[in-house]
């Protein structure tokens, strides 16, 4: 049969990220494509026992659970909120989604019509990109620098639309690992605050950062613009993000946080989509966190000293001559690096010759939305153990040697 799909489905069934994560199933395959965590980093052990002890509990664990999330596991983010980035709410202001992906998702569905123009980030995450195509917006990007984004050219833009949300990542931007200053972020808050502008802020990877410093250290530093907004009160500030970099992917268990309108209206969405994000994952996930046998801060920072040694290690396997003429900052944390190919190279064209080497990396094409970004990739630093990574980074060298002689 014809299938006559959707127009907005177009860009999504064209994209070639599908593609690749099906060849990322092979043994000998290596991508540096994906948002993946290192499994063999994973607190195997803690979660079995945490599953055990919750089915062996109670039979409730397997039923239907509230379509905003199991209360106790809300209640816990309410006190990590408190403790560690120096947020109060309660556990009415948060819903429990399938991700942070979903949870985005959910907004676009009763926040955004077709034709409402959308400010995000230049680039910004594909999987965003994709949702908001989906939903018919209209996106246009936001310059930025090492800061943030531009504060005159997110008011340049707000004068020629009105746009209906801004969708930022401070803490690590993906794709370019971006840290926003203390500054930048109440600058873009005021702007849009005046604008009455909604913003919806990304932290999935906030929780990743380098140097040795702590979690509360950190958000000290670089506290959330939904802290600065006084945690939801200001309604200025849809706050998301996930257990999958920190945790485990295969839970999915994200949040949302914000005033208790927006919500209210998530969870109505939230039902017709699924119901309910699993009851049993939150509760093991719940059960976990409150175990003495497992600290999240602990292992959090064991993933922040092997992430950045895999950093380390990737930027200098970039000084070898294959790499010549590539240029990167390095980030202060997250999970990717952003990387300028020697001059004349495109991306797209490259990851072709990089597959039939068996590696894969992400083409910055798809962290724009008007076909920019040939000469940039995007490399994960953080799923591939050390081995990986330099005989994946020698792959892709020689695909780009022998890519630059035909040239």
């Amino acid at each position: 049969m014809q299938y006559s799909f959707a127009e907005r489905t177009k860009s999504m069934l064209a994209s070639p990220l599908h593609f690749m994560r099906s060849l990322s199933t092979r043994e000998s395959f290596i991508s540096f494509a994906e948002e993946l965590p290192a499994e063999e980093l994973f607190p195997l052990s803690s979660l079995e026992a945490a599953a055990a002890a919750v089915i062996s509990k109670s039979p409730a664990a397997l039923q239907y659970g509230e379509p905003q999330g199991y209360l106790p596991l809300r209640e816990w983010l309410c006190n990590n909120f408190k403790q560690m980035k120096h947020t109060e709410v309660v556990a009415g202001q948060i819903l429990l989604t399938t991700g942070s992906q979903q949870a985005f998702d959910l907004l676009a569905r009763v926040y955004v019509e077709p034709g409402d123009p959308v400010l995000v980030e230049h680039p910004t995450s594909p999987g965003f990109l994709q949702i908001l195509k989906m939903q018919g917006a209209v996106i246009v990007p936001v310059e930025g620098n090492a800061d943030g984004i531009h504060p005159e050219h997110l008011l340049q833009q707000m004068e020629s639309i009105r746009p209906k949300l801004l969708l930022v990542s401070p803490n690590f931007t993906n794709p370019t690992g971006v840290l926003w200053s203390l500054e930048r972020r109440k600058e873009v808050l005021e702007i849009c605050r005046s604008r009455k502008v909604l913003i919806v802020e990304d932290n999935s990877y906030g929780d990743l950062h380098f140097g040795g410093i702590s979690e509360k250290e950190f958000y000290s530093k670089y506290p959330s613009l939904f802290s600065l907004d006084e945690a939801g009160k200001g309604g200025q500030v849809l706050y998301i993000g996930s257990f999958s970099k920190t945790v485990v992917p295969a839970l999915r268990t994200g949040w949302a946080a914000g005033s208790k309108a927006m919500i209210e209206t998530m969870v109505m969405a939230k039902q017709l989509a699924d119901w309910q994000s699993s009851h049993f994952n939150q509760c093991l996930l719940h059960y976990l966190l409150e175990s003495s046998t497992f600290d999240i801060l602990e292992h959090v920072q064991m993933l922040n000293r092997e992430y950045e040694i895999r950093l380390k290690l990737m930027t200098e396997l970039l000084k070898r001559p294959a790499w010549k003429g590539s240029r990167f900052e390095i980030p202060a944390g997250g999970m990717f690096l952003w990387v300028k190919l020697p001059e004349a190279l495109d991306s797209v064209a490259l990851l072709k010759c990089s597959l039939d080497k068996g590696a894969a990396f992400l083409p910055g094409t798809l962290c724009y939305t008007n076909g920019e970004g040939r000469e940039y990739i995007r490399l994960n630093f953080t799923h591939p153990g050390r081995d990986e990574l330099l005989l994946g980074m020698n792959l892709i060298g020689e695909a780009i040697t022998e890519f630059t002689a035909r040239s």
